[in-house]
């Protein structure tokens, strides 16, 4: 037992991220009920589809789940109202203030998390009375800090900063990194990119089979001047390139990106036109397993790992 164990009611210390177009109700109520904690992601739902992906998770699994809402998205009323009424026990929040929401979610019985790529923001999340924070590096797939402070620079700062437990996350997706960004002080760990190629996830299985095949130095951090997002390269990350290098406005950037890019390439499978956003772990991973198998292979890992620490004395 850790603190993150006893914060959320789980066997694990790991929690599975809540990304867009990529976790449903199958992939959340499968890491739950392999002792982890699963995560519907809100950001891709309109509020009828999150109410019933709720729904769906609490059929599945007796097990705590939470949901993820990006406070950028809209809907975000909805959502608020949607997760109270159907009385989800855990809300991470991202992308935005969480001063704004998190006394409400509270006052509901809600664990509230909120996700920062800083030190300063991990600040303003526990003024605004968060249970916990996930201190996310630069690795990470999907919208991402613009500091570009990595993961293993993040978690102790962190960590040393605040008083609630941290998550990290950003780049692990391994029994050995979980490992590692305890040692640097966070009380447990979010996996993204990881479960993503899980034949749970919502993803399309293009996507997934891309990922699978991605290289060291495939994905790529852009749109600072909007959201930073870590994605794939491919055609349409190309033809973002193209406009930095003649140098584009924002605006240009803005016009070409759009609406519905994500949903193009993660939900749709479009590999040319849509934006596939996934992390640098994504380069290490080969083969597609169920999320339960993948829970399981990284707490043994990190069991082996930690045993063997124990050995060590210089």
């Amino acid at each position: 037992m850790n603190q993150i164990t006893e914060l959320f009611k789980i066997k694990y210390p790991l929690i599975q991220g809540g990304m867009i177009w990529c976790s449903g109700w199958e992939l959340a109520s499968a890491v739950s009920n392999a002792g982890g904690l699963g995560l519907i992601g809100s950001g891709s739902m309109y509020p009828e589809i999150l109410r019933e992906q709720i729904l769906k998770c609490q059929a599945a699994t007796d097990k705590p789940f939470g949901v993820n809402i990006p406070l950028l998205y809209p809907n975000i009323e909805e959502h608020l109202t949607t997760v109270i009424e159907l009385k989800v026990p855990i809300v991470f929040t991202s992308a935005g203030n969480p001063k704004a929401h998190t006394a409400r979610l509270k006052a509901a019985g809600i664990t509230v998390v909120h996700v920062v790529s800083s030190k300063k923001f991990a600040l303003k999340a526990q003024e605004a009375g968060v249970d916990a924070i996930v201190a996310e590096g630069f690795e990470a797939g999907g919208h991402n800090g613009r500091e570009e402070t990595t993961t293993l620079c993040l978690i102790p700062s962190v960590a040393e900063a605040v008083d609630v437990p941290v998550i990290a996350a950003g780049g692990i997706g391994s029994g050995k990194a979980m490992l590692a960004a305890m040692i640097l002080g966070a009380d447990g760990v979010q996996v993204g990119s990881r479960f993503i190629a899980t034949p749970e996830s919502s993803a399309h299985i293009a996507f997934k089979e891309r990922i699978l095949e991605a290289e060291e130095g495939d994905t790529k951090l852009t749109l600072k001047e909007i959201t930073p997002v870590r994605l794939l390269n491919n055609p349409f990350y190309q033809e973002l390139q193209a406009i930095y290098e003649r140098h584009g406005t924002t605006e240009e950037l803005a016009t070409h990106l759009g609406r519905g890019r994500a949903k193009k390439g993660m939900f749709e499978g479009d590999l040319v036109a849509g934006e596939l956003e996934v992390g640098q772990v994504s380069a290490m991973m080969r083969v597609m397993k169920p999320a339960g198998d993948v829970v399981k292979e990284l707490i043994t890992e990190f069991n082996n790992l930690a045993a063997q620490l124990k050995q060590l004395n210089f």
